[in-house]
C-alpha cells in the first residue's frame, strides 16, 4: 500500500541548525521536510493519534526537537538519549525549546547577542524564536520531554515510547560509540529496540546511505529514500530476528 503526504513548501528556515536550535561542531542537523514526512509516515502505522517519541542516538537533539516543534499536536512526550554526555547536554538545551519559557529565554539570549555584537542576523533569529513560540502555543503548548546518557546497545529496561525516529551515525561527522555488538550497529540498535519497546511501537531508522540494511528476516513496513538519505520503518514486534 502506498500513501500520499503533504508536500507544502512551508518556510522552515527558522528550524535550520544554529538559527534558533543550538548546534555544535560534529553534531549534524537533519532535513526538516524529510523529518516531517518520516513522522507522518510512521503515524500511519502507529496506534492512536498521539504518540510518545524517542531518539536513542539523539546527538544534539536536533531531530526530535524539530519534530516536537512541527508536530506538537501529535506528540505527548519526547525523549532523547545518547552515549555521548556532551551531546546529551546540548540535546537537553534544545529540548527546552519545546516550552514557552525555553523559547522566551532563547529569544532574550539572541536579542542580547544582537545588542552586544551589532548583528542584524541575531534580531531575525530572535523573531524566529518568538514565531516558534506562537506556533507551539497554537498546537497545545509545552511538550513534556526528558534526556539521559545511555548506550543504545546496552538497554535492558522497558522504554515508554510508541515511536522511535533516529538518524544513525554514518562515518562522516559522527561515529558509533559504546559496546557495538559483533553483528554490527544496525542489528544491535534494532535488537535493543526489540527488547525495550512495546510490540506495537514503530521504529524509523535513517542514515546517509542508498539503503538501510535490515537483518535477514525483518520486513520493513515502508522504505523511503530522498537524495543521499534512506530510511526504513519497522514494527518493534518484528525485531526478534535482530536478537
Amino acid at each position: 500500500m502506498s500513501y500520499r503526504y503533504a508536500t507544502e513548501r512551508t518556510d522552515h528556515s527558522a528550524l535550520a541548525s544554529g538559527q534558533v536550535l543550538r548546534s555544535a561542531p560534529g553534531y549534524p542537523g537533519f532535513p526538516v521536510r524529510l523529518a516531517s514526512e518520516l513522522l507522518q509516515r510512521a503515524m500511519v502505522h502507529a496506534e492512536g493519534e498521539r504518540v510518545r517519541l524517542w531518539d536513542p542516538c539523539c546527538g544534539s537533539g536536533y531531530l526530535v526537537t524539530v519534530l516536537g516543534l512541527l508536530h506538537r499536536d501529535r506528540l505527548t512526550h519526547v525523549r532523547a538519549t545518547d552515549v555521548d554526555e556532551d551531546a546529551v547536554g546540548i540535546a537537553a538545551r534544545n529540548l527546552e525549546l519545546l516550552t514557552a519559557e525555553g523559547l522566551a529565554e532563547r529569544e532574550r539570549e539572541l536579542r542580547r547577542s544582537a545588542r552586544d555584537f551589532g548583528r542584524v542576523a541575531f534580531v531575525e533569529r530572535a523573531g524566529s524564536a518568538r514565531d516558534l513560540a506562537a506556533g507551539l502555543a497554537a498546537m497545545g503548548g509545552d511538550l513534556p520531554h526528558d534526556s539521559a546518557v545511555a548506550d543504545v546497545f546496552g538497554l535492558t529496561d522497558p522504554v515508554d515510547a510508541d515511536l522511535v525516529v533516529t538518524d544513525v551515525p554514518y562515518g562522516e561527522m559522527t561515529h558509533w560509540e559504546g559496546g557495538v555488538p559483533e553483528g554490527g550497529p544496525i542489528r544491535g540498535l534494532l535488537a535493543s529496540m526489540g527488547r525495550v519497546l512495546s510490540p506495537h511501537a514503530v521504529v524509523v531508522v535513517t542514515a546517509r546511505t542508498r539503503r538501510v540494511a535490515l537483518p535477514e528476516g525483518i520486513r520493513a513496513l515502508e522504505r523511503v529514500r530522498v537524495g543521499n538519505r534512506s530510511a526504513a520503518l519497522v514494527r518493534a514486534r518484528d525485531l526478534a530476528f535482530a536478537l
